[in-house]
Order: structure tokens, then sequence, then C-alpha cells
């Protein structure tokens, strides 16, 4: 017999549809490289992915979160389904925080029903794989932030060793969450690389690392261990400047109850104009 508070849970299991929330997505595929948007937010929090309480069962093709596959594990004929229910019991001794207590519902000639909850370490047919790309989709990449010495802001001589580096407040591991009941998964972003691309017609250079920066005392025309030298002035090119762009590879790696991997690389991109002069030579003369 079904107490008054499993009855009252399985008449509003019965008519509620599943429903997953997912935020906009921050990063798009592009040929198994994701890309982000430099103009995003980048204070703008990881969203999180969270699911409903599983209703239709769907027909003998079923799906992931909650419908009938039509094999014995969820219904066998298609009408019956894992769902989560309120107990008021604690888990189970040495279990959670993770799982939840399940109970297999059913439906059929206008009535339902539900079997005993039970305890599941895990929500029922949940794909790990696609809930981690769920949890990629929700990184917040901040845009790198480009340092330089000399300062791109002022007019920088040729042949002078310009200093790299990506402003650490812009570098480090970023994560977010997608989850359905009972099972959540992370996302986690690293900085590897920057890939340094320098406007004036010379191959781009990739740095292990967010670059050295420049510290007062160190010798102004010693050169980088993540730098470029500019040989030519900007005076012809577009706007009398070269576009400076620093492009970082972010490698991501996902972790859940009894799993983990790696998914497809991110990048994020910045661009910043430096003014690059001859130097000027002044001959005097005596008489």
């Amino acid at each position: 017999m079904l107490s008054h508070r499993l009855r009252g849970s399985l008449l509003a299991l019965l008519t509620t549809t599943a429903v997953v929330a997912v935020g906009s997505s921050a990063a798009q595929a592009d040929d198994g490289i994701g890309h982000v948007d430099c103009s995003q937010n980048p204070s703008m929090p990881g969203c999180e992915v969270t699911a409903g309480n599983p209703g239709d069962p769907g027909g003998a093709s079923g799906g992931s979160n909650g419908g009938g596959s039509g094999d014995g594990s969820t219904g066998g004929n298609g009408n019956c389904y894992w769902a989560p229910v309120d107990s008021g019991l604690p888990p189970p001794a040495g279990k959670g925080p993770e799982g939840g207590w399940y109970a297999r519902t059913c439906r059929g000639n206008g009535l339902g029903w539900q079997d005993t909850p039970v305890w599941l370490d895990q929500a029922p047919g949940v794909d790990l794989a696609a809930l981690a790309q769920t949890a990629r989709s929700q990184l917040r990449l901040p845009a790198p932030r480009i340092r330089t010495n000399p300062d791109a802001a002022r007019m920088v001589l040729v042949r002078v060793p310009v200093w790299l580096w990506v402003d650490p407040a812009t570098w480090g591991t970023r994560s977010a969450t997608a989850a359905v009941p009972g099972v959540t998964v992370t996302a986690t972003a690293t900085p590897t690389s920057v890939r340094w691309s320098f406007g004036d017609g010379t191959t781009d250079l990739t740095c292990a690392g967010p670059g050295k920066p420049w510290t007062p005392g160190t010798e102004p025309r010693a050169a980088s261990p993540c730098g470029h030298t500019y040989t030519r002035s900007s005076a012809a090119a577009p706007g009398q400047v070269f576009r400076l762009r620093a492009t970082v590879t972010w490698s991501v790696a996902w972790s859940g109850p009894g799993g983990g991997g790696m998914l497809a690389p991110l990048t994020t991109t910045a661009t910043t104009a430096v003014r690059i002069a001859q130097s000027q030579a002044i001959v005097g003369s005596t008489r």
C-alpha cells in the first residue's frame, strides 16, 4: 500500500512532462574546436542545467531523460519509466550525496502505479557523455587581456624587443556543471598555450603558458622568452598600425559519477593595435 505522500508524488509525476532547461551556449563547435566570442561577459557565471520530473514515457524509441526505452529496465512495453520520488527517507548507509530515490512508474488503461522506491547511485537513462557536452557549452571563458612591454598603447620602435604575455586575471581554470536528478557532471577548462599573430606578415608564434611579464630592472633590449621584434614600420599598414592578436587554447576535461575524460578544446581571442615607428637618428655637424 502506497503512502499518501507517495500517491501525491505519483499523480504529479504522471501529469508533468520532462523539462531540461539549458542556458544559451557560450561555445560553438568548429571542426572539433569550439570558439568563444570575446564579446562575452567574462564575469558571467556558468549556468547549471537542471531537469524536472520525468513525465510522458514516450514510445518504444524512448529517450535519455526519463522516457521508456522499450526494454525491461524501463517498463518492457514502453509505458513504464524510472521517476525520482520524495520518499522522506535518508540515503542508505554509505550512499550520497550523489544518487537518489527512484521508483519504477507505470501507467495504462487510465491507471498509474509505482513500485517501491529504491536508491540508485545514478539516474537511469542518463547519457554522461551528452551531459558532459552540455556542461562544456556552459563554460564562460574570458578573452585574453594582452600585455606588452613596451606598452602597445604607446609608439613602439622597430628592432626593440616586445615582451608579450596574458594578464593573469584572464588566465586560470574555469568550470561549469550540468545536472539531472541524481547526476552532476562538471566540465573544467584549463588554458594551455597562446598563439601570437603580429600583423606584420611574419610567422605566428605559439608559447606554452601565458608568457613571462617584463619586470622593472630587466634590460629593455633583452629578448623576451615569448615575444617579437618588429623590423619595419606600420606606417603603410591600414590605420598605420599592426593588429596584434592572442589566441588562447583551453583543454577541457569532464568528470562525473564513475567516469571522466577529455572533450574538444576551446579557444578565446583578443586583438590590440600596435603602432611601430622607425627610430630617428640625429646627426650633428660642426663648423
